[in-house]
């Protein structure tokens, strides 16, 4: 049996297809690397079998290491959209700079709450430097917190 290149294509088609069905994102690189070898071969059609397996080998490589190395890091979301605000409710921080009449508070989490390790808070409980406080909603952009004793 002779292995022409339209059988690369067709292995390259179905492994690009197979990716829907098992989303790991490592075999589309295979498959892509297997059209690359079908295309080459319809250019070259006298590569040997060794040859085409060594070039799907680093086709395929190749575009992995493309994606893990310089695209996946580039395509990181840094928008806070879809972050749930409601999420963030029951969140714990501490009291940095006291509330003044009429003025509100800072508390800070040690992990960022919705895109910020600070927030401005208000709360109906007289508070010290270093309470913990939990939040319990939001008015607009400041948090209505309570220190639970």
């Amino acid at each position: 049996m002779e292995i022409v290149y339209w059988h690369w294509l067709v292995l390259g088609i179905l492994l690009v297809i197979l990716e829907i069905v098992v989303p790991s994102f490592t075999i589309l690189w295979f498959g892509l690397g297997a059209i690359v070898v079908g295309v080459l071969l319809w250019l070259v059609p006298q590569l040997l079998i060794v040859g085409q397996l060594l070039v799907w080998i680093l086709a395929s490589g190749g575009f992995a290491l493309f994606w893990f190395k310089y695209l996946k890091p580039r395509m990181v979301d840094r928008t806070l959209a879809g972050l749930s605000r409601e999420a963030a409710i029951g969140e714990s921080g501490r009291v940095i700079k006291l509330p003044v009449e009429h003025g509100r508070g800072v508390v800070r989490f040690t992990t960022p709450l919705l895109g910020a390790d600070e927030w401005e808070f208000i709360c109906d409980q007289t508070l010290s430097l270093g309470d913990r406080v939990f939040v319990k909603e939001f008015s607009g952009n400041t948090l209505v917190v309570v220190k639970l004793d």
